[in-house]
């Protein structure tokens, strides 16, 4: 009988996702993402190209997350090299687009201290705190994902 755990090397499928490093880092990933896509949301959006490119990489990250998660949860990688190098790719752009958000974000939130409502200016700062680490968790992820990548 085969185990759900995998090693280092392995790509996981099924169950064996919410047991491995790095695939465990996907839920944080989707928590993290979705608290700034729906702080930024409830904020007045000003100025609206900095916060336009906020909510685009939390709901393409989201999503995109989220879309991983089921191939990986459903089995659907078969050439488990080239799926390795694709994990690795996608949160090394998830982590990049992630930080240059959060730069964004807080740039906009530090802008907006005195011109703008408290409860706005504290939902801003609640986003880039979650921001951050969501840039964090992509970062790591993407490490993990390398050495992974890298034993096949």
């Amino acid at each position: 009988m085969a185990s759900n755990t995998a090693t280092m090397g392995n790509l996981p499928s099924g169950v064996g996702i919410c047991t491995t490093i790095p695939d465990i880092l996907y839920l944080p990933e989707l928590i993290f993402g979705g608290l700034v896509w729906i702080l930024v949301a409830c904020t007045l959006v000003v100025p609206q190209n900095p916060q336009g490119w906020v909510m685009f990489v939390s709901v393409f990250c989201f999503v995109m997350t989220f879309i991983w998660l089921l191939i990986f949860a459903c089995g659907g990688h078969h050439n488990k090299g080239s799926w390795a190098a694709a994990d690795f790719v996608y949160h090394g752009i998830a982590a990049f687009f992630y930080l240059s958000a959060s730069v964004a974000l807080a740039k906009v939130t530090l802008e907006m201290k005195d011109g703008s409502s408290f409860q706005n200016y504290q939902l801003d700062i609640a986003a880039v705190v979650f921001s951050y680490v969501a840039t964090l968790l992509y970062f790591i992820h993407t490490i993990l994902s390398a050495i992974r990548w890298k034993s096949f």
